[in-house]
């Protein structure tokens, strides 16, 4: 019964999870087409896509810190947890930028989709090292 009542409970957060991320893509999408559209253009769309991939970031944090996660969360190491976020994001910060770089240049798909692609393909990776390590 405590097995069933564990798998439920990783199934909503992974849930949250989920709708956080797609919060985050909302965020890092349009702070993207914004900063290449109004500040950098889209010569420079890889500055772009790393401000706002910082952005999206540290919404996801506060998200899942009084959401997913507010049943781990313990009182007095915010401050760790945020950094601790950031540092298991920097790989999927790396990689969502090099795959942004192959599918848009390399490929040749519009940097607004790859950027969705590329961000897509950490979901996994972020769950489980939030789940596993940032708040455990």
């Amino acid at each position: 019964m405590l097995k069933k009542l564990f798998e439920r409970v990783e199934v909503v957060r992974f849930l949250k999870f989920s709708v956080v991320g797609g919060v985050g893509l909302v965020v890092n999408t349009v702070a993207l087409y914004l900063l290449t559209t109004f500040v950098f253009g889209e010569r420079l769309y890889l500055a772009a896509a790393a401000i706002s991939l910082e952005l999206s970031i540290i919404n996801n944090f506060f998200l899942n810190e009084y959401w997913t996660f507010r049943d781990k969360a313990v009182a007095g190491e915010f401050s760790r947890r945020f950094v601790k976020f950031h540092g298991s994001r920097l790989a999927g910060f790396f990689t969502t930028l090099v795959i942004l770089y192959i599918l848009t240049d390399l490929v040749g798909i519009f940097y607004l989709l790859s950027n969705v692609i590329a961000v897509l393909v950490g979901t996994a990776v972020n769950y489980l090292t939030s789940n596993y390590w940032v708040w455990k």
